[in-house]
């Protein structure tokens, strides 16, 4: 592959968050405006669902209508115990472990990768020289039974399965498992005998930009770009970021929104806490306007706005970027670290 054409050659690492997820389409719409060019493509929940359509061959502009012309409430597909008086939530997160099947979610995103022939990782088998992985779309999900993070389908045997025979939609629907929201994803591996219990990939790592770097250590022949969720004032407590009592719905569909946006607003903070500065350096923070992860009533005006959001985001971390000084300032051996930065901060904040 000759230098020029790796000009505009990226990877790619989208971020959970749900809902919040339409501002991932806005920022990619940019990436793709400047010509850049995903190779590898990686993904936690929402941001998996992203990262598989555009492995997919899916557009920028394919990606926009598909957002704004998704209903999110049709993936609130109930069980039968779901429809009992009372007993009916209780008892499907006591059976199932969630509220919602997520069939309806898995049929959407088989559907969508039908239509570019995409079925199995094998249909997105890496096809360059010095592949990184042999699929060039990485998802991840955490396997609570064996208590480790499944990057998929690169630890497919874990479950049992080759991984150019695994269903690229399955592996996208364990990765956006949140926690009680939607049931957990069964997996008995033949070989074992063992079940394994998977979920959101976020309760492990919602934001695994290093999955794409060399282990050599070595500097990357092209960048990779981070997609991230972050809130407008990050200073804001979990207790502003859940829907406040007098706007979020109630009975049971009430419990199920706190507890989810409580688990996934904690998923979220995990990876935050250890962004280092050679990491946020290749980020695109996307604020996300206050927008929820199961915000699955969104209006179209608030859609737009977190797209837009995503587009600006892009828009100004390209304006500055740099991939040679990247290369100068983080991949020379040079120790870097936020920590001392999060700290001044906190003490800004403390004295103010």
């Amino acid at each position: 592959m000759a230098a020029e054409d790796l000009e505009h050659n990226v990877d790619l690492v989208c971020e959970g968050g749900g809902v919040k997820g339409i501002g991932l389409a806005g920022a990619y719409s940019v990436l793709e405006e400047r010509g850049y060019r995903p190779v590898n493509v990686a993904g936690t929940s929402a941001g998996a669902i992203t990262a598989a359509l555009i492995a997919a061959g899916y557009s920028a502009d394919e990606l926009k209508e598909i957002v704004f012309g998704m209903d999110f409430r049709r993936f609130e597909d109930k069980s039968w115990e779901d429809r009992i008086p009372l007993a009916g939530v209780p008892l499907s997160i006591l059976l199932t472990n969630g509220i919602y099947k997520g069939e309806a979610f898995l049929e959407w995103i088989r559907g969508l990768l039908a239509e570019k022939n995409v079925y199995t990782f094998a249909d997105l088998r890496a096809d360059w020289d010095e592949p990184k992985f042999e699929s060039r779309l990485q998802v991840i999900a955490s396997d609570i039974s064996s208590r480790q993070l499944l990057v998929l389908p690169r630890d497919a045997e874990v479950l049992g399965s080759r991984w150019d025979a695994l269903e690229v939609a399955t592996a996208v629907r364990m990765s956006m498992s949140i926690p009680i929201f939607f049931e957990t994803v069964r997996v008995p591996n033949p070989k074992t005998n063992h079940e394994h219990v998977i979920v959101d990939g976020g309760m492990l790592s919602n934001y695994p930009v290093w999955l794409f770097d060399r282990a050599d250590g070595k500097a990357p022949r092209w960048p990779t770009f981070g997609l991230l969720l972050v809130e407008p004032d990050p200073k804001v407590p979990i207790t502003e970021r859940i829907p406040k009592p007098e706007h979020a719905p109630r009975g049971a569909r009430g419990l199920v929104t706190l507890l989810s946006s409580m688990v996934h607003t904690m998923m979220e903070a995990h990876d935050r806490l250890y962004v280092e500065k050679a990491e946020y350096a290749r980020t695109i923070p996307i604020p996300t306007l206050g927008v929820h992860t199961t915000e699955f009533d969104i209006t179209h005006d608030r859609a737009q706005a977190l797209y837009d959001s995503g587009r600006d985001a892009a828009t100004a971390f390209l304006d500055t970027w740099n991939f040679e000084a990247y290369i100068a300032e983080f991949r020379t051996g040079k120790e870097q670290s936020r920590r001392e930065d999060i700290a001044h901060e906190l003490e800004k904040t403390a004295v103010a």
